[in-house]
């Protein structure tokens, strides 16, 4: 039975959430299964994905054959970089804890890579929200400004009320 390893959709429409499955090929796409490996969740940023490594690696060993968007999924967690070890360690060109080594190396870099997204799409929102709360107290200055602008009295009245204030000054002042 040839059997694939592919995306089950759930979710409403427009929110998409996928089950990651073992299935016959020739079963419908949201149909039976044969076991579930993992989910994957591209609502989220960066998309969030859950797998049974063990599991994977045994069916992908076994001869599953992932569809597509599975293959990448799998690359990305690094299940089809370590049967790729496997495959090095049973020709004979690496040792067992060589392949290891390249594995863990391997998923550290992956992991600072992940880490360093999420830190950049934090600061990045953090950012964003400190320029709109720049942009806000910006505009309520404007508009406290433009009722003070409307509630001072006209400028030929103040230019006059001055006016009288100096000639009393100057009239106090000579009597001195």
């Amino acid at each position: 039975m040839a059997t694939k390893i592919r995306l089950q959709r759930h979710g409403k429409k427009g929110k998409p959430f996928y089950y990651i499955v073992v299935a016959d090929a020739r079963a419908p796409r949201d149909g039976r299964f044969i076991e579930r490996v993992g989910s994957y969740n591209p609502n989220t940023n960066p998309a969030t994905i859950d797998i049974n490594f063990d599991k994977t690696l045994e069916w992908v060993n076994n001869g599953a054959q992932p569809t597509d968007t599975c293959r990448a999924i799998l690359s990305y967690k690094g299940v089809l970089y370590k049967k790729h070890l496997q495959g090095g360690v049973k020709k004979g060109a690496l040792t067992v804890e060589q392949a290891d080594a390249k594995f863990a190396e391997w998923q550290d870099q992956k992991d600072g890579k992940i880490t360093g997204k999420k830190t950049s799409l934090t600061s990045a929102k953090d950012e964003a929200r400190k320029l709109a709360l720049i942009a806000e107290a910006k505009k309520k200055e404007d508009k406290a400004a433009a009722i003070a602008a409307k509630n001072t009295p006209p400028a030929e009245e103040v230019e006059e009320a001055p006016a009288d204030d100096a000639a009393a000054e100057t009239e106090a002042e000579s009597a001195e």
